[in-house]
């Protein structure tokens, strides 16, 4: 293992993965469900830090931090440092890593999926060995469904099962605002509560919007199509998009991903404003916003 600066500590942006549209196009033989969807990954998400330490641990701190206690054998970052080793054929590294966690947990916008990609390009630079593309996406892809697609955190298409990824065009100044009820919803059961699968796919899209109105323009003719589910299984949902909709600096509101948080887009100047008046109307909300891009 190369170690060069290997001593310095490192610490990266694991961004939200938020699905501006959602289309499930079909389901596998073996239960899998197909999709194609719009992926950004706006300036909002986890802090992971990583240092050289005598041996692999993991901190946790942050604000949903206590969610994750108690199920270090199953965190992705660790499985993520393991597999990065296993790949590049090196010893486990000795490193510290914090997770400082401001997503909420199973909340639709891939935070756990974030902070494995995240760790492995940390790991790449730490230890001076960078694998394949290919040797990559398939570790990705090991860990899970998202991961691949949160290793490139800018505009994204997604299909098959989310493992087929693309780059997506290119995105005007704008802001996005999430909002979460802090209400756990589980992917399994939306995709069980689901009555149709076999929906259209996205329409074609341009290789660049120019505008927030040409943005929120070709989203107005895409769908969420888990999100009727989703408000079924937790119908706060619904007053979280109510409560965007009904906001007037707000251009745009949908779900993400199989929920429970939502977003609204907007003008970068109005986003502030819009946190602050949601933060007051519902102090028991998690709310954050910042850049699309």
């Amino acid at each position: 293992m190369t170690l060069g600066s290997a001593s310095m500590p490192r610490a990266g942006l694991a961004r939200a993965k938020v699905n501006l549209a959602l289309h499930i196009t079909g389901q596998r033989e073996d239960g899998y469900h197909l999709l194609h969807s719009f992926a950004v990954f706006p300036q909002i998400g986890d802090r992971i830090a990583l240092e050289a330490d005598d041996r692999l641990n993991l901190v946790l701190d942050g604000p949903f931090s206590r969610e994750l206690e108690g199920s270090s054998d199953n965190n992705l970052i660790l499985k993520a440092v393991k597999g990065f080793a296993e790949k590049a054929s090196i010893p486990v590294p000795a490193v510290r890593l914090t997770l400082t966690k401001r997503l909420p947990v199973a909340s639709g916008i891939g935070g756990g999926s974030s902070d494995a990609a995240t760790t492995l390009r940390l790991l790449e630079d730490f230890s001076g060995v960078y694998l394949s593309e290919e040797t990559m996406q398939g570790l990705a892809l090991s860990l899970g469904a998202d991961v691949p697609v949160c290793l490139f955190p800018e505009p994204q298409i997604m299909r098959g099962i989310g493992d087929v990824v693309s780059q997506g065009p290119s995105l005007p100044n704008c802001a996005i605002v999430l909002a979460n009820p802090k209400k756990n919803v589980s992917t399994p059961e939306v995709f069980k509560t689901m009555t149709e699968r076999d929906n259209a796919a996205m329409p074609i899209m341009p290789e660049k919007f120019e505008t927030l109105g040409e943005l929120t323009s070709y989203l107005s003719v895409c769908r969420n199509d888990m999100q009727d589910a989703a408000i079924t299984l937790c119908p706060d949902i619904g007053d979280v998009l109510r409560a965007l909709d009904g906001n007037e600096l707000i251009e745009f509101a949908r779900m993400s991903g199989s929920g429970a948080t939502c977003f609204g887009l907007c003008e970068t100047r109005n986003a502030v404003e819009i946190e602050r008046s949601l933060r007051s109307a519902h102090p028991d909300w998690w709310i954050a916003s910042g850049p699309l891009k």
